[in-house]
């Protein structure tokens, strides 16, 4: 007998996503147990031997519950039973909350214990578990904050090593396919906890939304996002172009030219601003649309102010009709 419906759609969207790498290359799945990660790793664990490729996993405890250690082996040791090799569980700390609380605290702790996985073991790809309704969700948060474009154009398929298959997959796809499996996902009392913002637009923003405009909202959200996402692309490359004719100019890229910004579109020059306090070290996770609009206005509405202070200790001021950017040595949030 065949795979269930659901088996068969979540292993052909991770097919198409390893489509491309070099037979023996090592794929690793991130796993938390949850069903849309476990439907992942399964769907790994099938499709990348018969493309040549070697499947691991790696499955992180963030420490936030008690007995976190206890389910991480466990989950490990399903992992390895369905046949991925190697399987790594790591147990990271996650930091106090900063600004923009714990649930990306916890987030930044994950990453830094993926990308350490893929170092380890020379992986080619780490496959996340994000799915359509994690991408309808993303966008409604970053609607909600004003966070602008970048953010609005939600989680992308790629970016570095990483990679999503799943994000045209509905959730309740993957929770029948770990049905059809016989694989029972563990079920985060987190994702039902009110205290974090995504619990509530799950439960309540979400369902409110198709209750007032009928069902096909989440799928209109990941359409919205695939859509603004081409258009940011572009637009970074453009940004990348003007800012790579600087440096071909010779000029310091700590101190951009602000009559050459002003002359700019917004569009562009807000991606350059942002691109160069990257640079300086601002974690790009932790800089929002605001802080951008903070180091703009040293370009467009200049009063004299001195300064705008970004994430990580960088500190962006307007000196000599130049925008610079220098660290505080503060390295704050």
């Amino acid at each position: 007998m065949g795979p269930g419906v659901a088996v068969a759609e979540v292993r052909t969207a991770v097919r198409a996503c390893l489509a491309g790498l070099t037979a023996g290359e090592l794929v690793l799945a991130a796993c938390s147990g949850g069903a849309d990660s476990l439907a992942l790793a399964a769907a790994t664990a099938f499709v990348a031997p018969r493309l040549g490729l070697r499947a691991g996993a790696v499955t992180v405890d963030h420490g936030l519950q008690p007995g976190s250690d206890e389910r991480a082996a466990e989950i490990a040791a399903l992992l390895a039973k369905l046949g991925l090799d190697p399987v790594r569980s790591t147990a990271v700390t996650v930091a106090p909350a900063g600004a923009r609380g714990p649930e990306n605290a916890a987030r930044v702790a994950r990453y830094g214990a993926l990308d350490a996985a893929a170092a380890a073991y020379g992986a080619a790809a780490v496959l996340l578990g994000h799915t359509l309704d994690d991408q309808a969700e993303t966008v409604l948060l970053g609607l909600a904050r004003g966070s602008g474009g970048r953010s609005l154009a939600g989680m992308p398929a790629r970016r570095g090593h990483y990679r999503r298959p799943l994000l045209a997959v509905r959730r309740a796809a993957t929770a029948a396919a770990c049905a059809e499996l016989g694989l029972e996902p563990w079920q985060d009392p987190h994702n039902c906890d009110f205290r974090f913002t995504r619990a509530r637009v799950r439960h309540q923003a979400l369902p409110a939304l198709e209750a007032a405009l009928g069902p096909g909202v989440a799928e209109a959200l990941a359409r919205t996002a695939a859509q603004l996402r081409a258009d940011a692309e572009c637009l970074d490359d453009l940004a990348f172009a003007e800012s790579g004719q600087l440096r071909q100019a010779g000029s310091d890229p700590a101190g951009l030219d602000v009559a050459w910004l002003a002359a700019l579109p917004a569009a562009i020059r807000t991606r350059v601003l942002r691109d160069a306090a990257v640079m300086a070290g601002c974690p790009p996770g932790a800089l929002a649309a605001g802080h951008i609009g903070q180091v703009d206005a040293l370009v467009t509405a200049w009063r004299g102010q001195r300064w705008a202070d970004l994430p990580g200790g960088v500190r962006a001021r307007r000196q000599a009709g130049k925008v610079w950017f220098s660290s505080t040595g503060r390295g704050e949030g």
